[in-house]
């Protein structure tokens, strides 16, 4: 009679779909092949549980490290069953033992149940805890022999444009009343509220900064120019403006500066050109009109500074 490292593994039926494939391994020396080695990850501990559940792979008392190294693809010198690693349950259910993991070890590892004469015979390979791993490689890499990016940090200037953009078209109720919910949330209502606007969108935007507070800084322009040119609570004057920096105007030229918004990006022909995002406007009215509107701006044609607030 057949020893049970000598005929295949019996089979049944798959423990994880086959759609769950989580990635391709390879080992360090798959990189003379053209291949990047494999970042560790769930699945290579969840690939050495189940090897060691079917006698290939020895089992150590703290557990399995997350390594895809060349002993585990290829096997370990000696010659021994237990030592074997993937390569040897390869070689054992007749597919290519190149070491190297991808669909077809997977589906087998999933169907394969562990053979006579071991312990917990005729259980799958991969128990709940390897299927698990398994699982929890799946969401990390998903198919793909790396994981994906994870998503960019947002900055406080973006999550304040993103949360000005969601209220383009907003109009003040009752006409030329000032009445908004901007100035009853600052406590300041029924006055021109640009500036208010502003730090409704920065303090609720989802990463307020510590420029902006409610009910004290800031519904006035002047002060946010002011402050910006000395250099003081988190506000600068940039070189260049990027998207969510203000953008403040001094349409008279006198000094005093009337309206604030929150600068887009350049636009048109002429480099200096740009749109804005910007409360208590109108094509009527630029600093007074009532509305979020987005705007077509010229920074020649009156005094203008872009600010900076600090992250």
């Amino acid at each position: 009679m057949p020893e049970w490292y000598e005929v295949a593994y019996p089979g049944g039926p798959m423990v994880i779909p086959a759609a769950m494939f989580p990635r391709s391994l390879y080992p360090p020396d798959a990189s003379a092949k053209g291949k990047t080695p494999s970042a560790n990850g769930p699945d290579v501990e969840a690939i050495k549980r189940g090897l060691w559940r079917g006698g290939r792979w020895p089992g150590p008392a703290s557990g399995f490290d997350r390594q895809f190294s060349n002993a585990i693809s290829h096997g370990k010198s000696g010659g021994n069953v237990s030592d074997s690693g993937l390569a040897g349950f390869q070689r054992q259910m007749k597919i290519d033992p190149t070491g190297w993991f991808g669909p077809s070890s997977f589906n087998t590892l999933c169907s394969a149940r562990i053979p006579q004469g071991l312990p917990n015979a005729g259980q799958p390979l991969l128990d709940v805890t390897a299927q698990n791993l398994f699982a929890e490689a799946f969401q990390m890499f998903g198919g793909s022999d790396t994981p994906p990016e994870p998503p960019k940090t947002k900055t406080a200037a973006q999550v304040r444009m993103e949360k000005a953009l969601t209220y383009l078209g907003f109009k003040e109720s009752p006409a030329n009343s000032n009445n908004t919910i901007f100035g009853q949330w600052y406590g300041v209502n029924f006055q021109p509220w640009c500036a208010i606007f502003i730090t409704y969108c920065d303090v609720l935007g989802g990463k307020p900064t510590n420029s902006f507070k409610r009910g004290s800084a800031y519904a006035y322009v002047p002060y946010i120019v002011s402050d910006a040119k000395n250099k003081r609570n988190g506000l600068s004057v940039p070189n260049s403006p990027q998207f969510g920096d203000l953008v403040c105007y001094d349409w008279g030229r006198d000094g005093t500066y009337d309206h604030v918004g929150l600068f887009e990006k350049w636009s048109g022909s002429s480099p200096s050109t740009f749109t804005a995002i910007e409360g208590n406007t109108s094509v009527g009215d630029d600093s007074n009109g009532g509305e979020v509107m987005r705007r077509n701006r010229d920074s020649r044609n009156q005094n203008t500074v872009f600010v900076r607030v600090a992250e």
